[in-house]
């Protein structure tokens, strides 16, 4: 008796096409949760600032695609609470927006991972 047992590789996974939509998956999920995290900044900031000039606002960007910066404005660190100038040195201890954007997009994640992953692995 003899079983053949070969078999034939054939479809996405074989070819190459799976890898390149997990690897535009990856790239397309980082944007997504930076320009949220964007969001949720602005948001956040808008709540917390006292007397807000719109300038700090405006310089806080989403850089690479994946990462959100406040291109080095010289009071960032001082409104995160994080400046040599912050408390003891003054009473002004800082605004938490960072942090709280930090928490709220964690909360977030998975959810918007899980509604892109849906788009994705149809393809796939």
């Amino acid at each position: 008796m003899l079983l053949d047992v070969s078999t034939h590789r054939s479809g996405p996974i074989f070819d190459g096409r799976a890898q390149a939509l997990a690897n535009q998956y990856v790239d397309r999920l980082e944007r997504q949760l930076a320009e949220e995290g964007l969001n949720i900044l602005k948001a956040e900031m808008r709540a917390v600032f006292k007397h807000p000039t719109g300038y700090y606002e405006s310089r806080c960007v989403v850089v690479d695609g994946r990462k959100i910066w406040d291109s080095r404005v010289v009071y960032g660190p001082w409104l995160a609470g994080v400046g040599s100038r912050n408390f003891p040195v003054t009473r002004f201890k800082g605004y938490d927006h960072w942090i709280k954007t930090r928490h709220q997009l964690n909360e977030r994640k998975q959810g918007i991972g899980e509604r892109l992953l849906r788009r994705y692995t149809g393809r796939m």
